[in-house]
Protein backbone atom coordinates (compact mmCIF):
# COMPACT_ATOMS: atom_id res chain seq x y z
CA UNK A 1 0.00 0.00 0.00
CA UNK A 2 1.27 3.45 -0.90
CA UNK A 3 1.82 5.75 2.03
CA UNK A 4 -0.49 8.77 1.90
CA UNK A 5 2.50 10.98 2.68
CA UNK A 6 4.19 10.07 -0.59
CA UNK A 7 3.38 12.28 -3.60
CA UNK A 8 1.89 10.42 -6.51
CA UNK A 9 1.01 11.38 -10.05
CA UNK A 10 -2.74 11.15 -10.75
CA UNK A 11 -3.85 8.67 -13.38
CA UNK A 12 -3.63 10.12 -16.87
CA UNK A 13 -1.20 12.86 -15.82
CA UNK A 14 2.50 12.81 -16.61
CA UNK A 15 5.09 13.38 -13.90
CA UNK A 16 5.88 17.08 -13.33
CA UNK A 17 9.38 16.54 -14.72
CA UNK A 18 8.00 15.25 -18.02
CA UNK A 19 7.49 18.63 -19.59
CA UNK A 20 11.03 19.69 -18.74
CA UNK A 21 12.34 16.47 -20.28
CA UNK A 22 10.30 17.22 -23.40
CA UNK A 23 11.79 20.71 -23.46
CA UNK A 24 15.37 19.37 -23.28
CA UNK A 25 14.69 16.82 -26.01
CA UNK A 26 13.30 19.52 -28.26
CA UNK A 27 16.32 21.75 -27.65
CA UNK A 28 18.68 18.87 -28.54
CA UNK A 29 16.84 18.31 -31.82
CA UNK A 30 17.01 22.01 -32.63
CA UNK A 31 20.75 22.10 -31.96
CA UNK A 32 21.23 19.19 -34.35
CA UNK A 33 19.70 21.04 -37.31
CA UNK A 34 21.13 24.48 -36.49
CA UNK A 35 24.09 24.22 -38.85
CA UNK A 36 21.79 23.70 -41.82
CA UNK A 37 21.50 27.48 -41.51
CA UNK A 38 24.28 28.84 -39.32
CA UNK A 39 27.11 26.64 -40.58
CA UNK A 40 26.33 27.31 -44.24
CA UNK A 41 28.51 30.41 -44.49
CA UNK A 42 31.64 28.25 -43.86
CA UNK A 43 30.98 26.26 -47.02
CA UNK A 44 30.31 29.13 -49.46
CA UNK A 45 33.91 30.05 -50.32
CA UNK A 46 35.20 26.43 -50.48
CA UNK A 47 32.38 25.59 -52.90
CA UNK A 48 33.23 28.66 -54.97
CA UNK A 49 36.92 27.73 -55.09
CA UNK A 50 36.07 24.16 -56.07
CA UNK A 51 33.73 24.95 -58.97
CA UNK A 52 34.14 28.65 -59.78
CA UNK A 53 30.48 29.51 -59.27
CA UNK A 54 29.69 33.05 -58.11
CA UNK A 55 28.66 33.68 -54.51
CA UNK A 56 25.26 34.88 -55.72
CA UNK A 57 24.69 31.58 -57.57
CA UNK A 58 25.73 29.54 -54.55
CA UNK A 59 23.57 31.59 -52.20
CA UNK A 60 20.47 30.64 -54.20
CA UNK A 61 20.76 27.31 -52.37
CA UNK A 62 20.57 29.16 -49.05
CA UNK A 63 17.50 31.06 -50.20
CA UNK A 64 15.84 27.81 -51.29
CA UNK A 65 16.64 26.35 -47.88
CA UNK A 66 15.11 29.29 -46.01
CA UNK A 67 12.05 29.44 -48.25
CA UNK A 68 11.19 25.76 -47.78
CA UNK A 69 12.29 25.67 -44.15
CA UNK A 70 9.71 28.35 -43.43
CA UNK A 71 6.95 27.93 -46.01
CA UNK A 72 6.50 24.21 -45.39
CA UNK A 73 6.10 24.69 -41.64
CA UNK A 74 2.34 25.52 -41.78
CA UNK A 75 1.65 22.21 -43.54
CA UNK A 76 3.99 20.34 -41.21
CA UNK A 77 2.37 22.07 -38.24
CA UNK A 78 -1.11 21.09 -39.45
CA UNK A 79 0.01 17.45 -39.46
CA UNK A 80 1.73 17.72 -36.06
CA UNK A 81 -1.35 19.24 -34.41
CA UNK A 82 -3.20 16.07 -35.44
CA UNK A 83 -0.73 13.19 -35.03
CA UNK A 84 1.82 14.55 -32.55
CA UNK A 85 5.50 15.47 -32.89
CA UNK A 86 7.26 12.09 -33.16
CA UNK A 87 6.87 11.22 -36.84
CA UNK A 88 7.48 14.72 -38.15
CA UNK A 89 10.75 15.09 -36.22
CA UNK A 90 11.77 11.58 -37.33
CA UNK A 91 11.26 12.62 -40.95
CA UNK A 92 13.27 15.76 -40.22
CA UNK A 93 16.17 13.66 -38.95
CA UNK A 94 16.23 11.56 -42.10
CA UNK A 95 16.03 14.74 -44.17
CA UNK A 96 18.93 16.29 -42.27
CA UNK A 97 21.15 13.38 -43.25
CA UNK A 98 19.99 13.39 -46.88
CA UNK A 99 20.47 17.15 -47.27
CA UNK A 100 24.14 17.26 -46.36
CA UNK A 101 24.79 13.92 -48.07
CA UNK A 102 23.48 15.45 -51.32
CA UNK A 103 25.66 18.54 -50.76
CA UNK A 104 28.69 16.30 -50.26
CA UNK A 105 28.13 14.72 -53.67
CA UNK A 106 26.97 17.79 -55.63
CA UNK A 107 29.05 18.71 -58.70
CA UNK A 108 26.45 20.90 -60.40
CA UNK A 109 24.49 23.88 -59.14
CA UNK A 110 21.12 22.20 -59.49
CA UNK A 111 22.32 19.38 -57.23
CA UNK A 112 23.33 21.94 -54.62
CA UNK A 113 19.88 23.45 -54.90
CA UNK A 114 18.28 20.04 -54.32
CA UNK A 115 20.37 19.71 -51.16
CA UNK A 116 19.12 23.12 -50.05
CA UNK A 117 15.52 22.08 -50.69
CA UNK A 118 15.84 18.87 -48.65
CA UNK A 119 17.56 20.82 -45.87
CA UNK A 120 14.65 23.25 -45.90
CA UNK A 121 12.14 20.47 -45.36
CA UNK A 122 14.26 18.92 -42.59
CA UNK A 123 14.96 22.17 -40.74
CA UNK A 124 11.34 23.26 -40.86
CA UNK A 125 10.01 19.87 -39.74
CA UNK A 126 12.20 19.93 -36.64
CA UNK A 127 11.99 23.66 -35.91
CA UNK A 128 8.26 24.13 -36.24
CA UNK A 129 7.45 20.93 -34.36
CA UNK A 130 9.77 21.54 -31.40
CA UNK A 131 8.78 25.19 -30.91
CA UNK A 132 5.10 24.31 -31.15
CA UNK A 133 5.54 21.47 -28.67
CA UNK A 134 7.25 23.79 -26.17
CA UNK A 135 4.42 26.33 -26.45
CA UNK A 136 1.89 23.58 -25.76
CA UNK A 137 3.69 22.16 -22.71
CA UNK A 138 4.39 25.60 -21.18
CA UNK A 139 1.42 27.99 -21.47
CA UNK A 140 2.65 29.53 -18.20
CA UNK A 141 6.20 30.16 -19.47
CA UNK A 142 5.82 30.67 -23.21
CA UNK A 143 8.37 33.47 -23.50
CA UNK A 144 11.06 31.60 -21.57
CA UNK A 145 10.52 28.07 -22.90
CA UNK A 146 9.75 29.10 -26.46
CA UNK A 147 12.97 31.10 -26.27
CA UNK A 148 14.95 28.19 -24.84
CA UNK A 149 13.77 25.93 -27.66
CA UNK A 150 14.56 28.54 -30.29
CA UNK A 151 17.93 29.00 -28.56
CA UNK A 152 18.80 25.42 -29.45
CA UNK A 153 18.62 26.49 -33.08
CA UNK A 154 20.45 29.74 -32.43
CA UNK A 155 23.24 28.45 -30.20
CA UNK A 156 23.38 24.81 -31.27
CA UNK A 157 25.90 25.57 -33.96
CA UNK A 158 28.34 27.25 -31.57
CA UNK A 159 30.03 24.07 -30.35
CA UNK A 160 30.58 22.71 -33.86
CA UNK A 161 31.66 25.81 -35.80
CA UNK A 162 35.35 25.28 -35.02
CA UNK A 163 35.33 21.50 -35.75
CA UNK A 164 33.49 22.06 -39.03
CA UNK A 165 35.93 24.74 -40.19
CA UNK A 166 38.89 22.62 -39.12
CA UNK A 167 37.57 19.59 -40.98
CA UNK A 168 36.91 21.66 -44.11
CA UNK A 169 40.54 22.80 -44.08
CA UNK A 170 41.99 19.36 -43.38
CA UNK A 171 39.64 17.05 -45.28
CA UNK A 172 37.66 19.25 -47.65
CA UNK A 173 34.13 20.57 -47.48
CA UNK A 174 32.59 17.49 -49.13
CA UNK A 175 33.94 15.11 -46.48
CA UNK A 176 32.75 17.54 -43.80
CA UNK A 177 29.25 17.60 -45.20
CA UNK A 178 29.13 13.79 -45.12
CA UNK A 179 30.49 13.31 -41.60
CA UNK A 180 28.15 15.82 -40.01
CA UNK A 181 25.21 14.53 -42.05
CA UNK A 182 25.62 11.19 -40.29
CA UNK A 183 26.11 12.71 -36.83
CA UNK A 184 23.15 15.08 -36.98
CA UNK A 185 20.83 12.59 -38.66
CA UNK A 186 21.38 9.91 -36.03
CA UNK A 187 20.85 12.32 -33.11
CA UNK A 188 17.51 13.63 -34.41
CA UNK A 189 16.15 10.22 -35.42
CA UNK A 190 16.89 8.73 -31.99
CA UNK A 191 15.43 11.63 -29.99
CA UNK A 192 12.28 11.81 -32.14
CA UNK A 193 11.08 8.52 -30.67
CA UNK A 194 10.74 10.09 -27.21
CA UNK A 195 8.80 13.23 -28.15
CA UNK A 196 5.10 13.58 -27.36
CA UNK A 197 2.42 16.24 -27.03
CA UNK A 198 0.82 17.07 -23.65
CA UNK A 199 -2.64 15.93 -22.64
CA UNK A 200 -5.12 18.33 -21.07
CA UNK A 201 -4.24 16.88 -17.65
CA UNK A 202 -0.57 17.79 -18.12
CA UNK A 203 -1.20 21.52 -18.33
CA UNK A 204 -0.83 23.86 -15.33
CA UNK A 205 -3.99 25.41 -13.86
CA UNK A 206 -4.97 28.89 -15.02
CA UNK A 207 -4.05 30.30 -11.59
CA UNK A 208 -0.39 29.60 -12.34
CA UNK A 209 -0.38 31.45 -15.64
CA UNK A 210 1.04 34.94 -15.10
CA UNK A 211 -0.17 36.51 -18.34
CA UNK A 212 -3.77 36.89 -19.36
CA UNK A 213 -4.40 34.97 -22.55
CA UNK A 214 -7.27 34.71 -24.99
CA UNK A 215 -9.55 31.83 -24.04
CA UNK A 216 -10.43 31.04 -27.66
CA UNK A 217 -8.47 28.50 -29.71
CA UNK A 218 -8.38 30.25 -33.07
CA UNK A 219 -8.02 28.06 -36.19
CA UNK A 220 -5.62 29.29 -38.89
CA UNK A 221 -8.33 30.33 -41.35
CA UNK A 222 -9.72 32.70 -38.70
CA UNK A 223 -6.31 33.88 -37.47
CA UNK A 224 -5.44 34.93 -41.02
CA UNK A 225 -8.40 37.32 -41.05
CA UNK A 226 -7.08 39.18 -38.02
CA UNK A 227 -5.22 42.50 -38.54
CA UNK A 228 -3.13 41.51 -35.51
CA UNK A 229 -1.67 38.56 -37.39
CA UNK A 230 -0.53 40.64 -40.36
CA UNK A 231 0.99 43.44 -38.27
CA UNK A 232 3.06 40.76 -36.52
CA UNK A 233 3.92 39.18 -39.87
CA UNK A 234 5.23 42.48 -41.24
CA UNK A 235 7.34 43.08 -38.14
CA UNK A 236 8.74 39.54 -38.29
CA UNK A 237 9.68 40.06 -41.96
CA UNK A 238 11.41 43.38 -41.36
CA UNK A 239 13.62 42.13 -38.53
CA UNK A 240 14.37 38.74 -40.10
CA UNK A 241 15.70 40.28 -43.31
CA UNK A 242 18.62 42.12 -41.70
CA UNK A 243 19.74 39.12 -39.66
CA UNK A 244 19.55 36.68 -42.57
CA UNK A 245 21.73 38.90 -44.74
CA UNK A 246 24.34 38.92 -41.98
CA UNK A 247 24.08 35.17 -41.39
CA UNK A 248 24.60 34.20 -45.02
CA UNK A 249 27.26 36.79 -45.86
CA UNK A 250 29.37 36.87 -42.70
CA UNK A 251 32.36 34.91 -44.00
CA UNK A 252 32.49 36.72 -47.38
CA UNK A 253 32.25 40.10 -45.62
CA UNK A 254 35.07 39.15 -43.23
CA UNK A 255 37.26 38.10 -46.17
CA UNK A 256 36.50 41.29 -48.09
CA UNK A 257 37.53 43.30 -45.02
CA UNK A 258 40.73 41.26 -44.76
CA UNK A 259 40.10 40.10 -41.20
CA UNK A 260 38.73 36.56 -41.59
CA UNK A 261 42.01 34.78 -40.91
CA UNK A 262 43.47 37.25 -38.44
CA UNK A 263 44.17 35.51 -35.14
CA UNK A 264 42.44 36.72 -32.00
CA UNK A 265 42.92 35.48 -28.45
CA UNK A 266 39.83 35.14 -26.27
CA UNK A 267 40.12 33.76 -22.74
CA UNK A 268 43.58 32.44 -23.58
CA UNK A 269 42.46 30.62 -26.75
CA UNK A 270 43.75 31.78 -30.14
CA UNK A 271 41.57 31.29 -33.20
CA UNK A 272 40.83 32.92 -36.59
CA UNK A 273 38.53 35.92 -36.32
CA UNK A 274 35.81 34.33 -38.48
CA UNK A 275 35.65 31.29 -36.17
CA UNK A 276 35.49 33.54 -33.10
CA UNK A 277 32.77 35.67 -34.69
CA UNK A 278 30.63 32.69 -35.69
CA UNK A 279 31.03 31.07 -32.28
CA UNK A 280 30.30 34.30 -30.39
CA UNK A 281 27.22 35.20 -32.41
CA UNK A 282 25.78 31.70 -32.11
CA UNK A 283 26.18 31.96 -28.33
CA UNK A 284 24.59 35.42 -28.11
CA UNK A 285 21.89 34.35 -30.54
CA UNK A 286 21.07 31.46 -28.22
CA UNK A 287 21.29 33.47 -25.00
CA UNK A 288 19.15 36.33 -26.30
CA UNK A 289 16.15 34.19 -27.23
CA UNK A 290 15.24 32.83 -23.77
CA UNK A 291 16.54 35.91 -21.95
CA UNK A 292 14.39 38.36 -23.84
CA UNK A 293 11.50 35.91 -23.96
CA UNK A 294 11.66 35.64 -20.18
CA UNK A 295 11.76 39.44 -19.82
CA UNK A 296 8.71 39.67 -22.10
CA UNK A 297 6.81 37.46 -19.66
CA UNK A 298 7.08 40.40 -17.23
CA UNK A 299 7.26 43.65 -19.21
CA UNK A 300 5.14 42.59 -22.18
CA UNK A 301 5.79 41.12 -25.62
CA UNK A 302 5.04 44.35 -27.48
CA UNK A 303 7.22 46.40 -25.14
CA UNK A 304 10.08 43.93 -25.51
CA UNK A 305 9.75 43.94 -29.28
CA UNK A 306 9.97 47.72 -29.42
CA UNK A 307 13.02 47.83 -27.16
CA UNK A 308 14.85 44.92 -28.77
CA UNK A 309 14.28 45.96 -32.38
CA UNK A 310 15.35 49.53 -31.65
CA UNK A 311 18.60 48.29 -30.11
CA UNK A 312 19.03 45.87 -33.03
CA UNK A 313 18.98 48.79 -35.46
CA UNK A 314 21.86 50.42 -33.59
CA UNK A 315 23.80 47.15 -33.51
CA UNK A 316 23.44 46.64 -37.27
CA UNK A 317 24.70 50.15 -37.86
CA UNK A 318 27.69 49.53 -35.58
CA UNK A 319 28.52 46.27 -37.36
CA UNK A 320 28.23 47.83 -40.81
CA UNK A 321 30.30 50.91 -40.14
CA UNK A 322 32.64 50.01 -37.28
CA UNK A 323 33.19 46.24 -37.52
CA UNK A 324 36.36 46.65 -39.56
CA UNK A 325 38.93 45.15 -37.16
CA UNK A 326 38.87 41.57 -35.85
CA UNK A 327 37.79 42.55 -32.33
CA UNK A 328 35.19 45.14 -33.37
CA UNK A 329 33.87 42.71 -35.99
CA UNK A 330 33.38 39.98 -33.39
CA UNK A 331 31.79 42.26 -30.77
CA UNK A 332 29.38 44.10 -33.06
CA UNK A 333 28.35 40.89 -34.82
CA UNK A 334 27.64 39.24 -31.46
CA UNK A 335 25.47 42.20 -30.44
CA UNK A 336 23.50 41.99 -33.69
CA UNK A 337 22.55 38.39 -32.93
CA UNK A 338 21.86 39.02 -29.25
CA UNK A 339 18.71 40.89 -30.29
CA UNK A 340 17.95 39.48 -33.73
CA UNK A 341 16.99 36.05 -32.39
CA UNK A 342 14.23 37.65 -30.27
CA UNK A 343 11.80 37.29 -33.15
CA UNK A 344 11.82 33.51 -32.72
CA UNK A 345 10.76 33.63 -29.07
CA UNK A 346 8.64 36.78 -28.92
CA UNK A 347 6.43 36.09 -31.92
CA UNK A 348 6.02 32.42 -31.06
CA UNK A 349 4.87 33.29 -27.54
CA UNK A 350 2.57 36.05 -28.77
CA UNK A 351 0.90 33.73 -31.30
CA UNK A 352 0.21 31.24 -28.50
CA UNK A 353 -1.10 33.94 -26.18
CA UNK A 354 -3.34 35.57 -28.77
CA UNK A 355 -4.65 32.59 -30.74
CA UNK A 356 -4.63 29.73 -28.23
CA UNK A 357 -2.91 26.38 -27.72
CA UNK A 358 -4.80 23.93 -29.93
CA UNK A 359 -3.66 25.36 -33.27
CA UNK A 360 -0.43 26.99 -32.11
CA UNK A 361 1.91 24.84 -34.25
CA UNK A 362 0.17 25.65 -37.50
CA UNK A 363 -0.56 29.28 -36.58
CA UNK A 364 3.05 29.93 -35.65
CA UNK A 365 4.10 27.97 -38.72
CA UNK A 366 2.26 30.46 -40.91
CA UNK A 367 3.85 33.35 -39.00
CA UNK A 368 7.26 31.72 -39.46
CA UNK A 369 6.93 31.97 -43.26
CA UNK A 370 7.86 35.64 -42.83
CA UNK A 371 11.43 34.41 -42.41
CA UNK A 372 11.14 32.71 -45.80
CA UNK A 373 9.90 35.89 -47.42
CA UNK A 374 12.80 37.77 -45.83
CA UNK A 375 15.29 35.26 -47.27
CA UNK A 376 14.51 36.58 -50.75
CA UNK A 377 16.55 39.65 -49.83
CA UNK A 378 19.76 37.63 -49.27
CA UNK A 379 20.83 37.55 -52.96
CA UNK A 380 19.60 41.14 -53.32
CA UNK A 381 22.07 42.08 -50.60
CA UNK A 382 24.90 40.81 -52.81
CA UNK A 383 23.58 42.78 -55.77
CA UNK A 384 23.19 45.97 -53.70
CA UNK A 385 26.74 45.69 -52.36
CA UNK A 386 28.09 45.13 -55.86
CA UNK A 387 26.16 48.11 -57.23
CA UNK A 388 27.33 50.48 -54.48
CA UNK A 389 30.81 49.05 -53.98
CA UNK A 390 30.35 48.46 -50.25
CA UNK A 391 28.07 46.85 -47.68
CA UNK A 392 27.03 50.18 -46.14
CA UNK A 393 23.81 50.45 -48.15
CA UNK A 394 22.80 46.95 -47.08
CA UNK A 395 23.20 47.77 -43.42
CA UNK A 396 21.46 51.12 -43.79
CA UNK A 397 18.42 49.27 -45.13
CA UNK A 398 18.66 46.82 -42.22
CA UNK A 399 18.66 49.69 -39.71
CA UNK A 400 15.55 51.26 -41.24
CA UNK A 401 13.73 47.92 -41.22
CA UNK A 402 14.39 47.40 -37.52
CA UNK A 403 13.45 50.95 -36.57
CA UNK A 404 10.17 50.52 -38.45
CA UNK A 405 9.47 47.26 -36.60
CA UNK A 406 10.24 48.90 -33.25
CA UNK A 407 7.79 51.73 -33.89
CA UNK A 408 5.13 49.25 -35.03
CA UNK A 409 5.60 47.31 -31.79
CA UNK A 410 5.13 50.31 -29.54
CA UNK A 411 2.42 52.21 -31.38
CA UNK A 412 0.47 49.68 -33.47
CA UNK A 413 0.86 46.14 -32.15
CA UNK A 414 0.20 46.88 -28.49
CA UNK A 415 -3.14 48.68 -28.91
CA UNK A 416 -4.38 46.13 -31.46
CA UNK A 417 -3.66 43.20 -29.13
CA UNK A 418 -5.23 44.89 -26.15
CA UNK A 419 -8.32 45.58 -28.25
CA UNK A 420 -8.47 41.92 -29.27
CA UNK A 421 -8.31 40.76 -25.64
CA UNK A 422 -11.34 42.87 -24.80
CA UNK A 423 -13.31 41.28 -27.64
CA UNK A 424 -12.47 37.59 -27.10
CA UNK A 425 -12.00 37.54 -23.34
CA UNK A 426 -8.97 36.32 -21.45
CA UNK A 427 -7.88 33.89 -18.79
CA UNK A 428 -7.75 35.74 -15.47
CA UNK A 429 -4.11 35.03 -14.68
CA UNK A 430 -2.76 36.41 -11.40
CA UNK A 431 -4.85 38.87 -9.46
CA UNK A 432 -3.93 42.47 -10.14
CA UNK A 433 -3.16 42.12 -13.86
CA UNK A 434 -5.16 44.57 -15.92
CA UNK A 435 -4.14 43.68 -19.47
CA UNK A 436 -1.74 40.92 -20.32
CA UNK A 437 1.93 41.78 -19.80
CA UNK A 438 2.49 39.71 -22.92
CA UNK A 439 0.49 42.32 -24.77
CA UNK A 440 2.05 45.41 -23.33
CA UNK A 441 -0.01 45.72 -20.16
CA UNK A 442 1.15 45.39 -16.59
CA UNK A 443 0.15 45.23 -12.94
CA UNK A 444 -1.94 47.77 -11.13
Amino acid sequence: MTSPSLSTTPAGRSAPSTRWIQLVLGIACMASVANLQYGWTLFVLPIQHQFGWSKAEIQVSFSIFILLETWLVPFEGWIVDRIGPRWMVLAGGVGTFLAWFINSQATQLWELYVGGAVAGFAGGAVYGTCVGNALKWFPDKRGLCGGLTAAGFGAGAAITIAPIRSMIESSGYQHTFLVFAIIYGIIVVVIANFLKAPSAQDLPPASKIRVRQGVEDVPPQKALRSPLFWIMYLMFFLVAAGGLMSTAQLAPIAHERGIADGLVTIFGVSMPAIVAALTAHNITNGVGRPLNGWISDYIGRANMMGIAFGIEALCIAAFGWFGTTPISFIITDALVFLFWGDIFSLFAATVGDAFGRQYVTVNYGIMYTAKGAASLLVPLGNLLSQATGSWHAVYAVGCLMNLTAALLGFFVLRPIINSRLKKVGAEPGFEGVTTSPAFGGGRR
